[in-house]
C-alpha cells in the first residue's frame, strides 16, 4: 500500500474468510443482546475510501465559534469480526502537514512549530488497542493516539451505519466516529490570551471520523 495516496483502488471480490488474529478482551455483551449474526458477513480486511470518508476536527476558537478542519492524506488498515468484536482492530496515519481548514494562514500555523511541528512530525496515528460491543449498532474502541511522538490512550465511540455493494460491485461499509482530547496531553500547549481573559485557542479538541470502507480483495 503506497503510503498517503489519497485514490483506494479496491477490486471486486468475494468476501475471504478471516485470517487468524490473537486473541483479544472478551467482548462486551450489552443487555439487549449479542453481535447481530448478520454481521459475521462482514468480517475480513476493510480499507478507508478517501473520496467519501473525512478524518475531521472541531475546536473553540475565541470562545465564540468553532474552528473545523480535516486531514486530506492518510493510510488505513482495518479489521472488522462481526462474530467477535473483540478481535477487530484499526489503524490510521495521518500527513500532519495535510491539515485544512479553509484559511491557508491558519493551516501554516497549525502545521508549524506552534502546534504539528509537520517538518519535525510528519505523521500522527492512531492504533486500536480494543474494541467492545457498547450497543446493537455503537462500538467503543480504545487505541493508542500519537501526535509529535507523544503517545496517549483515547476511546472512541464507533456507530456502525450499514452495509451496500456498490453499483460498481464494491462491498461497503459506513462507521461515524467521535472522541474528544485535551491537546495538552500530547505538548500542544501553545495558546494566547485575550482581553476577556479566556484563551484564544480551547484545549479540548473534538476529534471526528466520518468514514466509508471499502472490503479490500483477497491477498490469496
Amino acid at each position: 500500500m503506497n503510503l498517503f495516496t489519497r485514490s483506494a483502488s479496491p477490486r471486486r471480490s468475494a468476501p475471504s474468510a478471516a485470517p487468524r488474529r490473537p486473541a483479544g478482551p472478551a467482548a462486551f455483551t450489552p443487555a439487549e443482546g449479542r453481535p447481530d449474526p448478520a454481521l459475521a458477513a462482514l468480517t475480513g480486511e476493510w480499507m478507508i475510501d478517501p473520496a467519501h470518508s473525512r478524518v475531521g476536527f472541531s475546536v473553540r476558537h475565541a470562545l465564540v465559534t468553532t474552528v473545523r478542519g480535516a486531514f486530506t492524506r492518510y493510510e488505513s488498515r482495518l479489521y472488522f469480526d462481526g462474530r467477535d468484536p473483540a478481535r477487530s482492530r484499526a489503524e490510521i496515519v495521518l500527513a500532519t502537514a495535510s491539515v485544512d481548514t479553509g484559511v491557508e494562514q491558519r493551516d501554516a500555523h497549525l502545521t508549524g512549530r506552534d502546534f504539528l511541528d509537520a517538518a519535525a512530525y510528519p505523521r500522527m496515528r492512531f492504533a486500536s488497542t480494543a474494541v467492545q460491543l457498547a450497543g446493537s449498532d455503537v462500538y467503543r474502541m480504545t487505541g493508542d493516539l500519537t501526535i509529535r511522538n507523544v503517545t496517549r490512550p483515547v476511546v472512541l465511540e464507533l456507530t456502525y451505519l450499514g452495509h451496500v455493494v456498490d453499483p460498481f460491485g464494491y462491498e461497503r461499509a459506513g462507521f461515524d466516529g467521535t472522541t474528544t482530547i485535551d491537546r495538552s496531553d500530547w505538548g500542544l500547549t501553545y495558546n494566547a490570551r485575550l482581553a476577556e481573559g479566556g484563551a484564544m485557542v480551547s484545549e479540548k479538541v473534538r476529534l471526528q471520523f466520518d468514514i466509508a470502507a471499502i472490503r479490500t480483495p483477497d491477498a490469496g
